[in-house]
């Protein structure tokens, strides 16, 4: 019999957490409060295990959670989505419980529950990211993708940002309009997500400043839709 890794995670107040994992739909198998906290969920043939939580401490300053491969991970977030909306009022973004943004052609995403443990739900037939951008491409097409690496794989917003601002400082008077307009979108953003509401006004009309054809404005409606959606 092939051997099984199970994670284990810490429970925080068990009854609050295992209720987040059914919104999620997850099954509760197992909840055990004395002597210590313990619980399982499980959906699609895996599990999730819980134990008792350190005093003091936070599972996501610990740096506490695990790794989901699913063969299509688009579906994943959707449903996720939609029940943290129907639960919450909204798609939780910020803070503890929160799911990280999602757009089209990504290949992970993370959910934080109300403990701080970080699950990450990956692709299985995910690349391995070409940390810096990729060799195929230059200038500031290739800033954009090592920026996107950052912003969908690693999380790290804030280094996606600073890729973007050096990027635009070397490469701005060269690069195509269309990249000029995709990392200011990138950047206005995550500025949405950040909660800067006058940053992102700033972006967008320095993005209105371009003076972008029909066809550049058609080729990034997708990179503007995600600045509305990273508002939701």
């Amino acid at each position: 019999m092939a051997a099984v890794s199970v994670p284990m995670l810490w429970g925080g107040e068990l009854p609050e957490t295992l209720d987040f994992y059914r919104t999620l739909g997850y099954t509760v198998t197992y909840e055990m409060t004395r002597p210590y906290t313990y619980g399982i969920v499980e959906r699609d043939g895996f599990q999730l295990h819980f134990g008792p939580t350190p005093q003091d401490l936070s599972a996501e300053g610990a740096h506490i959670g695990c790794l989901v491969l699913v063969d299509e991970v688009e579906p994943w977030h959707a449903e996720f989505k939609a029940a943290l909306r129907a639960r919450y009022g909204k798609v939780p973004g910020r803070g503890a419980p929160r799911i990280t943004r999602f757009r089209t052609g990504q290949t992970r995403f993370t959910v934080v529950d109300p403990v701080g443990n970080t699950v990450i739900y990956i692709q299985r037939d995910e690349p391995d990211p070409e940390y810096g951008g990729s060799k195929q491409l230059e200038g500031l097409a290739r800033v954009l993708d090592n920026a996107r690496i950052f912003r969908d794989s690693k999380n790290d917003d804030a280094t996606a940002v600073r890729v973007l601002e050096t990027g635009l400082r070397r490469h701005a008077a060269t690069a195509p309009l269309v990249d000029r307009a995709r990392a200011l979108a990138m950047l206005a953003e995550i500025a949405t997500v950040a909660g800067e509401a006058a940053r992102v006004a700033e972006l967008r009309a320095e993005i209105e400043g371009l003076g972008l054809c029909d066809a550049d404005r058609a080729a990034m409606a997708g990179d503007l839709d995600a600045i509305a959606a990273a508002g939701e």
